[in-house]
């Protein structure tokens, strides 16, 4: 299904009223995509019909599956793998110097989809089960999609999603084979992540500050100003000494609230923290 300037505007409105997220030209393709299954499994026979039923305003399920499957759910176990090497050889073992008299990490998986980043934190935990041994872990992964966090909290995947990121060993390290069903995350490594459902545009997560954040590939979707606002939350969620990690291709901008690592790819410290670093002599 192939859908009209019209519907398309009016499914783009909704979209970006749910979510904050503009569903722009370079996007529009999804609508079609997406949407099809969902009307062909509701027994709608046309985009513009789908259109009308939303605009009658009486369906609130149908709503919200139309957002849920126009979402980007897109992500792999150890997503970036460059990514999550600098995690294990940098900001962990930081973390386990700054922590060492606490023993307590707070970690925030931001837009966390179906949970595989959240899981893939876990995981890199579980390695260096020595140096993280009596610490108290704390990982919380959240999305928008309602549907996505359920995925994420069965810790259920399919062998084509365990397949994308992760080597035969860390497989049988962490998952145990479900019969015809896939693979479910080990209960040691569940135990260290939960899921919840977060709009970034709203407030922060309860509770204490994060030591460290992962918002990646988030906030290529959002206009300028609301960019601004999912920084400010996130700012006022870190730890005055933490560390944010974005995608590759996403810096603050002007945001005002992060600075980034002189020393560490897609890493942004807090900047009132990088307002105590001293400056770099300058070379002769």
């Amino acid at each position: 299904m192939e859908a009209g300037k019209r519907e398309a505007q009016i499914i783009g409105t909704l979209f970006e009223s749910a979510t904050g997220q503009q569903l722009g030209e370079e996007r529009s393709w999804r609508i079609g995509t997406t949407l099809t299954p969902l009307c062909k499994a509701r027994d709608i026979g046309s985009l513009a019909a789908l259109v009308a039923r939303l605009e009658e305003g009486r369906d609130e399920p149908l709503r919200t599956a139309v957002v849920d499957a126009l979402l980007n759910n897109e992500t792999s176990f150890f997503r970036d793998a460059a990514a999550f090497r600098q995690l294990a050889d940098e900001i962990l073992p930081e973390l386990a110097r700054q922590r060492a008299h606490t023993k307590r990490l707070r970690i925030w998986s931001a837009a966390c989809s179906t949970g595989q980043e959240a899981y893939s934190l876990a995981m890199l935990f579980a390695q260096d089960a020595v140096r993280w041994r009596d610490w108290t872990i704390d990982i919380l992964g959240t999305d928008i999609s309602r549907s996505a966090v359920a995925r994420a909290r069965a810790g259920l995947y399919s062998a084509f999603e365990v397949q994308r990121g992760l080597p035969v060993r860390q497989l049988v390290a962490g998952f145990n084979p479900v019969l015809d069903r896939g693979w479910q995350i080990r209960p040691e490594l569940a135990r260290m992540v939960r899921f919840g459902h977060h709009d970034l545009l709203a407030a922060s997560p309860a509770g204490s500050a994060f030591d460290l954040i992962l918002c990646r590939n988030a906030l290529l979707y959002f206009t300028s100003d609301r960019r601004r606002r999912v920084l400010e939350g996130l700012a006022g969620a870190i730890a005055a000494d933490g560390a944010l990690m974005l995608g590759a291709g996403e810096t603050p901008g002007d945001a005002g609230s992060f600075v980034a690592d002189p020393r560490l790819l897609t890493i942004f410290r807090p900047t009132a923290l990088m307002a105590k670093v001293p400056p770099r002599p300058r070379a002769a």
